[in-house]
């Protein structure tokens, strides 16, 4: 059903490092509430699996900007399961590849390639009730974001989800290299000058550590659940 102009669409943030469970805990929350879920860290993978591609080095900020141009990003869903198109292509698995994670992170430091994707993150949340995931949500791309929530692990359960969840995919990664590369990208997007990874100072935060997915899920579910109710209320009476 449509919203008038007047009606706003209800926004949900999920932050978190890496391999802390936020895109499951996204994913689950959207379908929970039936809303559209946004898995923006597979945007920039796509923008880091073009400068893959072109043989580019994604630490140059320069290079890699000049190429922009060059990048058409679309998203779209089948069966409710967001589909990531490069240039046309659907490359929703090869951006999930371990390299390609590397890529991601170098690019996403560089400003003219977050100031590429702001727009198109924006736009999807100003015309759908979604749940974005990502690591600046509620504190750049989506500040007035209605629900906050910071998910979160410690560094070793993250490294074992991580390696896990490649092996089960084919890939030949061992532990410790999982966790290193793991590990510097946390310092990398949590010290970059452009939109550092940080919970934003109103948002929840989880720590899944010791929880099951649907542990995490309600968890996050009671925190939403306060927020929209006072919301839709607020509506009812204007």
């Amino acid at each position: 059903m449509g919203k008038s102009n007047t009606d706003s669409y209800i926004q949900i943030a999920v932050d978190g490092p890496s391999a802390s469970g936020k895109s499951s805990l996204a994913r689950a929350l959207a379908a929970h509430y039936g809303y559209i879920y946004i898995d923006t860290g597979a945007l920039y993978r796509a923008v880091g699996l073009f400068v893959y591609r072109r043989g580019i080095d994604p630490g140059d900020e320069r290079a890699v900007a000049a190429i922009l141009n060059q990048i058409k990003v679309d998203i779209a869903y089948t069966d409710g399961v967001q589909q990531v198109y490069l240039c046309g292509e659907n490359v929703s698995e090869e951006i999930r590849e371990h390299i390609i994670s590397r890529f991601a992170s170098d690019v996403s430091a560089h400003v003219p390639v977050r100031a590429f994707l702001l727009g198109l993150q924006r736009e999807i949340a100003a015309k759908n009730d979604v749940v974005m995931d990502g690591r600046d949500i509620g504190t750049v791309i989506l500040p007035d974001a209605h629900v906050k929530i910071y998910l979160t692990a410690s560094e070793e359960v993250r490294a074992m989800r991580r390696y896990k969840e490649l092996s089960e995919k084919g890939q030949n990664v061992t532990l410790d290299t999982v966790r290193s590369d793991m590990r510097q990208r946390d310092l990398k997007d949590s010290t970059r000058a452009a939109a550092p990874a940080a919970a934003a100072s109103d948002a929840v935060t989880i720590d899944s550590s010791f929880m099951t997915p649907a542990e995490t899920l309600a968890a996050a579910v009671e925190t939403a659940d306060r927020k929209i109710c006072k919301i839709l209320k607020n509506k009812k009476y204007k």
